[in-house]
């Protein structure tokens, strides 16, 4: 889920298993075409398939947390989780609902779930942010799209225009990932200016 390629070693330590028990699942995964692998030198590397896979876990994880089959109770990294984090390849967690509800609030989108729209306000909006819309319309993707979060159950943004709005905060300098999970790290400046961008009026501001 943080869009990382791992190897079958790297896969078995994190979930607890002996290699022969995840290279059982690796092959039953590949074969559903859920996951893919990219060989490089002596190594395998795994990842998961394409966006649509990281949208059903986030997806069944949302149901996991609500059922209580998964709790992150007790875990250091818990908070950091909630507050911001990587969905495969964009913003979730508290700060992805804010954005998402802030944008909504703006008027960047029009309509629901799968009839988001990006309205003429929302172009302006991402180009005020420096990030070119219209050029990222072109890909073949999701261009955006709604997000169940499973920790704040309100969504945040996907697609290629939620990738795009991560990328930036990361250009920008405003947060970093966390090496070793999925947490998004905001510096103190970076969170504030962050926030700023859904205050009624930015981009009208910012031009």
């Amino acid at each position: 889920m943080a869009d990382r390629a791992l190897t079958a070693t790297e896969l078995a330590d994190i979930a607890g298993v002996s290699k022969p028990t995840l290279s059982a699942h690796l092959a039953k995964l590949l074969e559903a075409q859920l996951i893919a692998v990219e060989p490089q030198g002596r190594h395998r590397y795994f990842r998961l398939a394409n966006p649509d896979v990281a949208q059903l876990l986030e997806s069944l994880m949302g149901v996991a947390f609500r059922s209580g089959a998964v709790r992150l109770r007790g875990s250091p990294r818990e908070p950091a989780l909630r507050k911001a984090r990587v969905c495969y390849d964009h913003l979730a967690g508290e700060l992805g609902v804010l954005a998402y509800e802030g944008m909504q609030g703006q008027g960047v989108f029009t309509g629901l779930q799968r009839d988001l729209q990006l309205t003429e306000t929302g172009r302006a909006w991402f180009t005020a942010l420096g990030v070119d819309s219209t050029a990222l319309a072109t890909q073949r993707r999701c261009f955006c799209r709604p997000c169940l979060d499973w920790g704040e159950r309100r969504h945040h943004l996907a697609g290629v225009l939620g990738a795009a709005l991560l990328a930036r905060v990361f250009e920008l300098g405003w947060a970093r990932r966390d090496p070793r999970s999925r947490v998004v790290l905001f510096t103190e400046p970076g969170e504030y200016a962050f926030r700023q961008l859904f205050r009624p009026g930015w981009a009208k501001n910012v031009g």
